[in-house]
């Protein structure tokens, strides 16, 4: 069946291309965007992520992890003693956040 399918799919692609159905398409003659590693792991993954991308929607957790990196990135820049214990107090609570939200999505995706 698979490789019926697979022959399938190949035709498809030989008859668009015919066709010039693929000439003009975005990012045509790039190299393909990096993708993260976690999202290579499953295909079903990868490609959910990069329609979400596309759409202009991520997961919670990336709009986090950006907030946790910058909260990280800016720590060491304070000086002030009270403002060390908020900014920490911040991470604290970023870093937790990012856990909840990472592990609620790999709990959906089982």
């Amino acid at each position: 069946m698979l490789g019926s399918l697979g022959k399938l799919v190949e035709r498809q692609i030989k008859k668009a291309q015919a066709e010039g159905q693929l000439k003009g398409l975005e990012g045509e003659g790039k190299p393909l965007p990096d993708r993260s590693p976690e999202a290579l792991s499953d295909p079903a993954i990868a490609a959910g992520h990069r329609i979400m991308a596309q759409a202009g929607v991520l997961p919670e957790e990336f709009e986090i992890k950006k907030e946790l990196d910058a909260a990280r990135k800016g720590y060491p820049k304070i000086t002030d003693p009270d403002a060390r214990k908020t900014a920490m107090a911040k991470i604290a609570d970023l870093e937790m956040r990012y856990h909840m939200a990472r592990d609620a999505r790999r709990a959906f995706l089982r």
